[in-house]
């Protein structure tokens, strides 16, 4: 089986064909996707890095230009509401908007949180025990970055209900060649969630709060402050971007450790915090929740004995990158105790994870309250499913029995 993103088959196991794609050369032409595929994990992380390609070529470059064809104007809600987040930004932009969202979103902001994601990790997990299982993807997994990612902007807690839906219908954008219909759903989602921050906006620039988007709103710098756009975008990133990578990572993770009792057992048995991070370090790497980055070439660009031209899109395979035995020690064994582990899961470069060392503490606890002392162990009851989309990686669903 090769590299087909639209086969059943292949999304539920891509990792066969990426060892092909391996041995087939460091860049591998795919007619179905129009890109240049690269799986090896020295190039993806050298390219994360390489100014030479860009999320966007907008900044240098009109769609004419770059022989592209500019979206439908029926998209424009969300192009704008993408093109403006962090993202998706290019340098002299995306410095001056992270420079600025650094300043409101601290390390001292994480922190402050860290109470309340454990606060609300023991409710998850504590309504789950009460129904004796469930489904650990909409119990525990979706509900807990959601409150978290609400609690950072200040969403107050009677319109969370909203935030969910909203994220996963601009995020259907994000697969290779989306239909009309995902589309139409991307863009109705952007204009209602733009609205709404728009209005939690106004109300903050009256009564700023401790949540980020008072920060967001007083963050400023010789170049200005931000504007409402790229506050807009920003948290909608924060939401999108965090929530779909801390839900799959934790119910990819518990997936894995199901297949693997052996480290389950000995995760379980130990009650050291840095051997939890460790291991979530490695439930990140073991199955990557983003498996592409796309990114446009802006000059021609050599990979190995390959010439990339300007114009051409390339597709870094974070999942083989992941998997890949030049970097990692039997790459296809779960290895909770893998100490050696610079997995390309947040990116690298300028558009390195701003939201990673939430997403950590997220993982965290979710894990740490399903593994705490007295809570009974999780058992599987029925094998999961993938979801339809590729690139973001997780399953329909995840039912469990303690």
């Amino acid at each position: 089986m090769g590299f087909d993103p639209w086969d059943a088959a292949f999304v539920a196991d891509p990792y066969p064909a990426y060892r092909e794609l391996r041995e087939q050369g460091r860049a591998v032409w795919c007619e179905a996707t129009g890109q240049w595929l690269v799986p090896h994990y020295a190039d993806v992380s050298a390219l994360l890095r390489d100014r030479r390609l860009g999320r966007t070529y907008l900044h240098r470059f009109s769609h004419e230009e770059f022989g592209r064809e500019a979206p439908p104007p029926e998209h424009e809600p969300f192009h704008v509401l993408n093109g403006n987040g962090l993202l998706d930004l290019e340098d002299p932009a995306h410095a001056r908007v992270r420079r600025l969202v650094a300043k409101a979103f601290t390390p001292r902001t994480v922190e402050r949180l860290v109470p309340a994601v454990q606060r609300l990790a023991g409710e998850l997990v504590g309504r789950l025990r009460a129904d004796g299982g469930g489904d650990l993807l909409s119990v525990v997994a979706e509900p807990l970055p959601v409150a978290v990612i609400a609690e950072l902007l200040g969403v107050p807690e009677a319109d969370r209900g909203l935030l969910r839906p909203w994220s996963a219908d601009i995020c259907g954008m994000f697969e290779l060649r989306p239909d009309e219909e995902t589309a139409r759903r991307a863009v109705r989602a952007s204009v209602e969630f733009s609205a709404y921050l728009r209005g939690l906006i106004a109300e903050r620039r009256t009564r700023p709060g401790e949540d980020l988007i008072s920060g967001l709103i007083a963050a400023h710098d010789e170049d200005g402050r931000l504007s409402e756009q790229e506050m807009i975008s920003t948290c909608v990133l924060l939401l999108n971007a965090g929530h779909e990578a801390t839900v799959n990572t934790t119910v990819n993770g518990w997936w894995a450790l199901f297949r693997n009792p052996a480290e389950l057992a000995a995760l379980r048995a130990s009650r050291d915090p840095e051997k939890l991070s460790t291991a979530v370090d490695e439930l990140m790497r073991y199955d990557t929740p983003l498996q592409m980055f796309e990114r446009w070439v802006l000059d021609d660009v050599r990979i190995g004995d390959t010439v990339i031209p300007r114009g051409a899109e390339i597709a870094l395979l974070f999942g083989s990158a992941n998997r890949d035995p030049a970097r990692f020690a039997e790459p296809d064994a779960l290895d909770l105790v893998r100490a050696d582990n610079p997995h390309l899961t947040f990116g690298a470069g300028i558009h390195y994870c701003l939201g990673a060392p939430l997403a950590r503490r997220e993982l965290e606890a979710s894990f740490g309250a399903l593994l705490a002392d007295g809570v009974p162990p999780l058992r599987l009851v029925e094998e999961p499913q993938w979801q339809d989309g590729y690139v973001i990686r997780g399953l329909k669903q995840l039912l469990v029995e303690f």
